[in-house]
C-alpha cells in the first residue's frame, strides 16, 4: 500500500515545471556556452536519513553505490539532471539503539540489492561565491527531483537467509533531495561533491514491513563532471558581475564623452577671444587696431588702409575691364589661401599670391569682394563668424599691401553654402574657404 508521501509528488512536479517556465522567461542567451555535461560518481549508500526518523534497524551499515547523469543547464541558475545510481543497501541488529533498546524484529538482517535509481532532477546554483567576478571556481547547488528505483532485499531471520519478494525487483516511487559543491578543474571538468537522501515511496527496503513509515537512503559521493562543446561552463558564469562591468563601462565612455565636450568648450572660449583680439577696431574706422597706423581718427573719416585720413580724389568713372590673366592671378590666390587651424590668421606660405592680387587692384583699380565659407563642423554662429574674420583678415592684409580699402567688401557666410558634400573630409575642406570677386 502506498504512503502519504507521494501524495506530495505532484507539489515536486510542479516545482520542476515552475523552474522551467523561469528559464524560459530569462532573457540570457546561452549560445556562448557550454550546456550540456556529463557525470560519473562513485561513494557511499547507507539505508537511513541523518536527518532524523524512525530506522527499522539499529546498526545500518555503509555500502559502495556508483552513479551516472546527463545534465542539460538552462540559466545560470538552473538546470535539470537525468540521474541513475547502483549499489548495495545492508543493515542489522547487531547493536542496540541509541536509546539502549534492543531490536526484537524477526528480521535480523538485510542485504537490498539496488538494481536502479533513475530520477529527474531540478538542480538549482544557489550563489556565486565572488560576486564581482564573471567566471567562478566553486558553485554550491541543491537538488530535488522524482524518480524510479528497483531494488531485491534478502533477509536474515531465525530460518536462515532468503529473497524477501523471491526473484521479483520491487519498484517503487522516489523522491530525491540533495545539496552538494563543484570546483572548476577546467572550462571542461569539475569536481563534484554530492549527497543525496532518497525519500522511498514504501516500506519494503529493508524487508521489513511495517507500514507506518516510509523508507530511506542516502548518497554520499564524489566525482568528476564533464562539460561538452565549446567555451566557458554557463553554471560558472556569473551575469551579475557581467551586469556590471557592463554598466561601469558604459561610465567610463560617458565620462571620457564629457571630458572631450569640455575641452571642445574650451578651445572654443579661446578662439571666440582670439577672433575678438584680431578684429578689434577702437575707433571705428574700419581698419583693425593691429593694422591700423593711425589710431584714435575722428568718426566718420574716410581712411586708407593703413588707417589714416585719405584724401579722396575726384571721381573719375572708367570702364572695368577683367581679363582672364587678371582672372588666373585671382584663382591661384584662392588655390594658395590657408589659414591656421580654427582660427583667421592667415599662413605665410599664401602671401606670395596675395600680393600679386594687391598690386593688380592697385594697378587697375579693380573692386573685390571676399566671402568667406566654412564646413558645417561647429555651431553656425561660430561658423559665420569665423567666415566673416577670414574674409576681413584677408581684406586686412590686401589693404596693408596698398590696395583701397573702400574698393573690398568682405562678407562672411558661415556653412550656409557648401559648394561640397560636407559628409567627407574632402568635401568639407572645399567648403572651408574665401571666394575673390573682380568687378
Amino acid at each position: 500500500m502506498k504512503s502519504n508521501l507521494f501524495k506530495s509528488l505532484p507539489v515536486v512536479l510542479a516545482g520542476l515545471f515552475a523552474g522551467t517556465v523561469a528559464v524560459a522567461q530569462e532573457p540570457a542567451t546561452t549560445a556562448q556556452f557550454r550546456t550540456w555535461s556529463i557525470g560519473v560518481n562513485a561513494g557511499a549508500l547507507t539505508p537511513l536519513s541523518p536527518l532524523g526518523g524512525k530506522n527499522d534497524f539499529s546498526n545500518n551499515k555503509t555500502s559502495f553505490g556508483y552513479g551516472l547523469y546527463v545534465k542539460k543547464q538552462l540559466t545560470n541558475y538552473f538546470s535539470l539532471r537525468l540521474d541513475g545510481v547502483m549499489g548495495k543497501l545492508k543493515g542489522d541488529n547487531t547493536e542496540a539503539f541509541d536509546s539502549g533498546f534492543t531490536p526484537t524484529n524477526t528480521v535480523s538482517a538485510f542485504d537490498t540489492k539496488l538494481n536502479y535509481s533513475a530520477s529527474l532532477n531540478a538542480v538549482f546554483n544557489l550563489f556565486n561565491i565572488d560576486m564581482f567576478r564573471k567566471e567562478n571556481a566553486v558553485q554550491l547547488y541543491a537538488s530535488a527531483g522524482a524518480g524510479l528505483a528497483g531494488y531485491k532485499p534478502t533477509i536474515t531471520t531465525a530460518a536462515g537467509t532468503s529473497l524477501y519478494a523471491g526473484d521479483k525487483t520491487i519498484s517503487e516511487l522516489i523522491i530525491p533531495v540533495g545539496v552538494g559543491a563543484k570546483f572548476k578543474v577546467s572550462d571542461g571538468v569539475n569536481i563534484d561533491l554530492g549527497w543525496t537522501i532518497n525519500y522511498v515511496d514504501g516500506d519494503n527496503l529493508d524487508g521489513l514491513y511495517k507500514g507506518a513509515s516510509n523508507d530511506k537512503y542516502n548518497y554520499a559521493y564524489a566525482g568528476l563532471e564533464f562539460a561538452l562543446g565549446k567555451g566557458k561552463q554557463l553554471a560558472f558564469h556569473n551575469p551579475v558581475a557581467a551586469t556590471y562591468d557592463e554598466a561601469l563601462a558604459a561610465k567610463n565612455a560617458a565620462n571620457a564623452l564629457k571630458g572631450d565636450l569640455d575641452a571642445q568648450k574650451a578651445e572654443n572660449a579661446k578662439l571666440r577671444s582670439e577672433m575678438a583680439d584680431l578684429l578689434k577696431d577702437t575707433d571705428g574706422d574700419g581698419v583693425a587696431d593691429k593694422l591700423d597706423k593711425c589710431p584714435g581718427t575722428p568718426s566718420g573719416t574716410v581712411v586708407d588702409g593703413a588707417g589714416c585720413p585719405l584724401k579722396t580724389p575726384e571721381k573719375v568713372v572708367e570702364k572695368v575691364v577683367v581679363t582672364e590673366e587678371d582672372r588666373k592671378v585671382v584663382a591661384a590666390a584662392i588655390k594658395n589661401l590657408e589659414f591656421d587651424l580654427n582660427k583667421a590668421t592667415i599662413r605665410s606660405k599664401s602671401y606670395a599670391s596675395l600680393n600679386r592680387v594687391a598690386a593688380l587692384l592697385v594697378q587697375k583699380n579693380f573692386s573685390l569682394k571676399l566671402a568667406g565659407h566654412t564646413d558645417n563642423t561647429g555651431s553656425d554662429a561660430l561658423n559665420l563668424r569665423l567666415s566673416k574674420a577670414r574674409a576681413e583678415s584677408v581684406k586686412a592684409y590686401l589693404v596693408s599691401q596698398g590696395a583701397n580699402a573702400s574698393r573690398i567688401e568682405a562678407t562672411g557666410y558661415g556653412e550656409s553654402q557648401p559648394i561640397a558634400t560636407n559628409k567627407t573630409a574632402a568635401g568639407r575642406q572645399q567648403n572651408r574657404r574665401v571666394e575673390f570677386t573682380l568687378y
